[in-house]
């Protein structure tokens, strides 16, 4: 009998790269027995072995670094460069926990007759449900402090981008760590994903992805009260007051939007300015974007790449109508490719609400300080964004009062190994990253101890 396989296309190129055999639900409830079965052994393993084997997995995708970049880079259409900042923050992901395995403490409480004591217990089997933009830095942040905790993992990588999922999986077993605690499994959502959610023995779902698929993971770990940490959608602003340093938040602004091609949950695609300095910003902001060099992945030179399919750029296309403000220039060759864009718009219309996926900014005027505020929480999500003033009393109050999980003043970073990161709202809840990415992943258990006579 033939057995069916799917194509894995370089979206720069429309290109197979690779050819692979769907898992269906008997594989993947193979998968959860191979790490149920090496559940004990691994929760045995002393913190300090522990921590070595993710140490020497930290040090293997370092040694490999160019090699996962480009599997990346090639797979999803990043740029070469960006592709090898993500895999170095592979590695510090894996270092941190690596570092954390033996400092995640818990309590001696006293209490009346005796002592009370907790303890982080791991939680078993643990299922982890990755997305196509940041395929090995999101598994990694899953995987880091599901491993420090002692869990074993089934990690299904998204469809379109199973490579350097499946790479890494090599790498864990080259570094040691035993079989059967790592297991990818890469199949469509609808059978591989949606199993995982239902498994009996799949104590928790780590999943980053959509909004409306997070619902259903939600409806779906219902039925085994299974512990959920959900990293969902983002409709994020950017916040320009009108005392800013315009030239330096206009020159960072376009990065903050078109890195990866929009395909970012973090993506400040909401730029809200001050009405007062409106004109200008767009003129400063017109000129940086000119400037976005779109192009070959593999050029070195190249600030973005293409979006990952045709659907998905027919999606993006759709929140385009009318004149924008300013469309770029994309490569006249075969590649999903869509222009950066920029689009005047009101909170109410379409590409203000719903999350595009892509490279496009809608352009959102406010009077003072309170109409921003109020603009940037009159959203569903809130994951991340921007805050743009030299007033610092400003910038706090501001931070304080808007409804999301990360926020950058003067700056438009998102994501650091040693801060937890996650949303607000719609955007799911729990943490990933920092040392509370581990309480994700563990129990707190009590137990008393009696001095009675």
């Amino acid at each position: 009998m033939t057995v069916a396989t799917f194509a894995v296309v370089n979206p720069a190129t429309e290109q197979p790269i690779a050819e692979l055999e769907p898992a269906g639900v008997e594989e993947t409830d193979a998968a959860v027995a191979r790490a149920r079965a090496a559940f004990p052994a691994w929760r045995a393993v002393s913190p300090a072995d522990r921590a070595r084997l993710l140490r020497r997995l930290a040090t293997l995708v370092e040694e490999h670094g160019e090699e996962l970049a480009r599997i990346e880079s090639e797979n999803v259409g990043k740029p070469i460069v960006g592709a090898r900042g993500e895999v170095g923050m592979v590695a510090q992901v894996f270092h941190f926990y690596a570092g954390a395995v033996d400092k995640h403490y818990g309590e001696t409480i006293p209490v009346a007759g005796g002592v009370a004591a907790t303890f982080r217990e791991p939680l078993g089997v643990v299922g982890l449900i990755v997305p196509w933009n940041f395929p090995l830095n999101i598994a990694s942040w899953k995987l880091g402090p599901a491993l420090a905790c002692g869990n074993t993992v089934v990690l299904k990588p998204a469809e379109l981008t199973p490579l350097s999922s499946l790479r890494l999986a090599e790498l864990a077993l080259e570094a040691g760590i035993p079989e059967g605690v790592v297991n990818v499994v890469v199949g469509p959502g609808r059978v591989v994903g949606q199993r995982l959610v239902e498994h009996p023995h799949i104590a928790k779902i780590g999943f980053t992805g959509s909004t409306e698929v997070g619902q259903q993971v939600m409806q779906g770990a219902a039925g085994h009260i299974k512990r959920v940490t959900l990293e969902l959608g983002g409709k994020s602003a950017n916040v320009i007051f009108e005392d800013a340093d315009l030239e330096r938040a206009a020159a960072a602004a376009p990065y903050a939007v078109f890195d990866n091609a929009g395909q970012d949950c973090c993506a400040r695609s909401r730029i809200l300015v001050q009405r007062s300095v409106y004109d200008r910003f767009v003129e400063l902001l017109i000129e940086a974007t000119a400037g976005v060099r779109v192009g070959d992945p593999a050029d070195e030179t190249t600030e973005m790449g293409p979006l990952v399919s045709a659907a998905h750029r027919d999606k993006v296309a759709s929140f385009v109508g009318g004149e924008p403000l300013f469309q770029g220039d994309v490569p006249d060759s075969a590649g999903y490719w869509f222009p950066c864009t920029l689009i005047e718009a009101t909170n109410d219309d379409r590409v203000a609400r719903e999350e595009v996926f892509g490279p496009v900014a809608a352009l959102i005027p406010f009077t003072d300080e309170a109409d921003a505020i109020r603009l940037a929480n009159d959203t569903p999500f809130g994951l991340s964004g921007s805050i743009w003033t030299r007033d610092g009393a400003r910038a706090l109050r501001v931070a304080r009062a808007i409804d999301t999980g990360v926020l950058s003043i003067n700056s438009n970073s998102s994501v650091r190994v040693q801060t937890p990161f996650g949303g607000f709202k719609q955007s799911g809840f729990g943490r990933e990253l920092g040392m509370q990415a581990l309480e994700g992943y563990s129990e707190v258990k009590t137990v008393f101890y009696s001095t009675e006579p």
